[in-house]
């Protein structure tokens, strides 16, 4: 029996979380092959590439971080950089985004505009 997720499912998925119709949010055929774009979804503004894998490193380290957050009732977040470059990478799941993006909104708003 074939799995519920396909690599093709999961990237359409991806497409649509990202506000794409689930007829367009996949390229077809494989990035570079499509003549197209050689990212793995239509979105015509973010260039997204996704793995779909039995394991990632990442993932396992934000797994262990997802159960001591859950322990003190925190969103589980995974920060990673690079010595010597600016910036860091963001870490966090799906289901988590808009909580996520509404507190750094909260915070950066307040900031900008001091009560």
């Amino acid at each position: 029996m074939p799995p519920t997720h396909t690599w093709k499912q999961r990237e359409r998925n991806v497409g649509i979380f990202f506000g794409l119709p689930s007829g367009r949010s996949r390229t077809p055929l494989s990035g570079g092959n499509s003549g197209g774009t050689r990212s793995d979804t239509l979105h015509p503004e973010l260039f997204i590439e996704h793995k779909h894998r039995k394991r990632h490193a990442c993932i396992s380290l934000w797994e262990k971080v997802r159960d001591l957050a859950r322990k003190e009732e925190k969103i589980p977040v995974v920060t990673l950089s690079t010595h010597g470059k600016p910036g860091f990478y963001i870490l966090c799941h799906s289901s988590d985004l808009t909580a996520i993006a509404k507190r750094h909104k909260s915070i950066h708003t307040s900031k900008t505009n001091p009560s």
